[in-house]
C-alpha cells in the first residue's frame, strides 16, 4: 500500500494560519470580523523598494543566482549587522533563505540529527515545535509563565541545558508575548551559555528593531563576544520592512553553519529570485523612515492594547515591550459559561470569541501556553478600539 513518509505524521499545518484562514472565510461570507490573529505588520515598504524592483525587471539577467545570496545583498546585510552591534563577519558568515522560517528549518536540518535535543522557552513561536518534530528532534521546553513575565531565568536555563542538548533556540523580542530582555537579563543568560560550550545557540531576533520604552536590543554576542563562535543570528525583512510576502530571511554565524545552509539552499531553492534580491537590497540600504515611524505607531498601539486588557476583570497581561503582540492570561474565564457553552480552555474561548463577537485571536496552546491567547495588534487602526471593546464585552458576558 502506498504511504507518505513517516515524518508527515509529525508535520502539522500552522495553527496561526488556520485561524487566519478561518477569519478570511468568515469575512468572505459577509461576517463582520476583526482579526488579531496573524502577525502581518500591515504596512508597505517605501517607494524606493518598488523602484528598485522595476529596474530589476528592466534588466533581468534570466540567470541562476548565488546559493548564498548575491554579493550586493550580503554586503548590505553586513552593514545591517554592524548597525545592530555585530562585527567581525564576512560574506562567508552569511546565508539567505525564503524567509526566516526557511532559514530556521535549514538550521534544524544542518545542526540536528534525529533524536538530538533542542531546548527553547515556552511560550514559543509555533513553528519551533513543528520544525523540531519534522526533523525528529527531541524538544526540551523551558516554561516561562506569566508570573515570571514570560521570561527565562538564568538558573532555569542552567538546570535545563545538559549533555544531551545540542541546540538552544532563543527569541528576543518574543513572538507571541512581545516581551524584550534587558541588557542585564541577556548578560545573566549569557553567563550560563558560556559554561555550556557544546551547545549551538540560535537567536531568532527578527523583531530587534521593534523595541519600545528605551530598553534597547541586546544579544548574547554583544555581552560575550566569544559566543559568536557558536551563535547563529536569524533576521528577516518581513516585520521590519513590511515585506512578509517577499520572503527574505538571513542568518549570520560561524562559516561552517553558513556553508551548510548554503549547501541546503543549493538543493532546496537554488537562490532567491533576482527581483526579490533587488527589493531586499533597496530596503536594507535605502531610507529607514518607514521602519522608524512604524515602531512609534506600534508603541502607541501597545499602550492602547495594554490599557484595554488591564481594564478587563480577570485578564492578566505582562506589559509587552516590543514586536506587535500581547499575550494575556485568560485562564480566569475557564469553567465559565456563555449561554449553554462552557469555556473549557483557550481553544474554546477563542472559538466562542470569533463566533459571538467576530474577533479572531490565536489560542495560547498553539504557542505552548494554554492559559493565554495571542493578540496581534497590527489590524487597520479603525478596527483596533472596536476589537478591544468586543473582547471586553465577551469577557463581561461570561458567568
Amino acid at each position: 500500500m502506498l504511504q507518505l513518509a513517516r515524518r508527515m505524521s509529525r508535520a502539522k499545518p500552522s495553527a496561526i494560519m488556520l485561524i487566519a484562514e478561518k477569519a478570511k472565510a468568515l469575512k468572505a461570507a459577509g461576517r463582520d470580523v476583526i482579526s488579531f490573529s496573524i502577525g502581518v505588520p500591515n504596512f508597505l515598504p517605501g517607494p524606493h523598494v518598488y523602484e528598485a524592483v522595476r529596474k530589476a525587471l528592466d534588466h533581468d539577467s534570466g540567470q541562476y543566482g548565488s546559493n548564498r545570496g548575491s554579493n550586493e545583498l550580503l554586503d548590505v546585510f553586513l552593514k545591517h549587522l554592524q548597525q545592530a552591534g555585530f562585527s567581525g563577519y564576512t560574506r562567508e558568515n552569511l546565508s539567505t533563505g525564503v524567509g526566516a522560517k526557511h532559514v530556521l528549518y535549514s538550521l534544524a536540518e544542518a545542526l540536528l540529527d534525529e533524536g538530538d535535543e533542542i531546548a527553547f522557552p515556552t511560550p514559543y513561536w509555533t513553528s519551533y515545535m513543528d520544525i523540531a518534530e519534522i526533523v525528529g528532534a527531541k524538544v526540551k521546553l523551558l516554561p516561562c509563565p506569566p508570573t515570571q513575565g514570560y521570561k527565562l531565568k538564568p538558573q532555569q536555563l542552567d538546570a535545563a541545558l545538559g549533555p544531551a542538548t545540542r541546540v538552544f533556540l532563543f527569541n528576543n523580542p518574543s513572538n507571541p508575548t512581545g516581551m524584550v530582555y534587558s541588557r542585564d537579563e541577556i548578560a545573566a543568560l549569557a553567563e550560563v551559555l558560556v559554561r555550556k560550550p557544546d551547545i549551538w545557540i540560535i537567536t531568532d531576533d527578527i523583531y530587534h528593531r521593534m523595541v519600545f520604552d528605551g530598553i534597547g536590543y541586546h544579544n548574547f554576542v554583544h555581552i560575550k563576544p566569544e559566543l559568536a563562535a557558536r551563535t547563529i543570528f536569524v533576521d528577516s525583512l518581513s516585520k521590519t520592512y513590511g515585506m512578509p510576502g517577499w520572503r527574505v530571511g538571513f542568518m549570520a554565524g560561524p562559516k561552517a553553519v553558513a556553508n551548510a545552509v548554503t549547501t541546503l539552499n543549493s538543493n532546496h531553492i537554488t537562490n532567491l529570485p533576482e527581483i526579490v534580491t533587488a527589493a531586499a537590497v533597496a530596503a536594507l540600504s535605502g531610507p529607514q523612515d518607514v521602519t522608524a515611524r512604524q515602531c512609534i505607531d506600534f508603541t502607541a498601539r501597545r499602550d492602547r492594547v495594554y490599557a484595554a486588557l488591564s481594564a478587563i476583570p480577570g485578564v492578566s497581561c505582562p506589559r509587552p515591550q516590543g514586536a506587535f503582540y500581547a499575550f494575556p492570561d485568560i485562564s480566569a474565564f475557564f469553567g465559565k459559561r456563555l449561554d449553554d457553552q462552557v469555556i473549557a480552555d483557550d481553544v474554546v474561548f477563542c472559538a466562542a470569541l470569533l463566533e459571538h463577537q467576530g474577533v479572531a485571536c490565536v489560542p495560547g496552546s498553539a504557542f505552548g501556553e494554554p492559559r493565554a491567547l495571542r493578540i496581534s495588534y497590527t489590524c487597520p487602526a479603525a478596527q483596533l478600539e472596536p476589537g478591544l471593546r468586543r473582547i471586553a464585552a465577551f469577557c463581561a458576558a461570561l458567568v
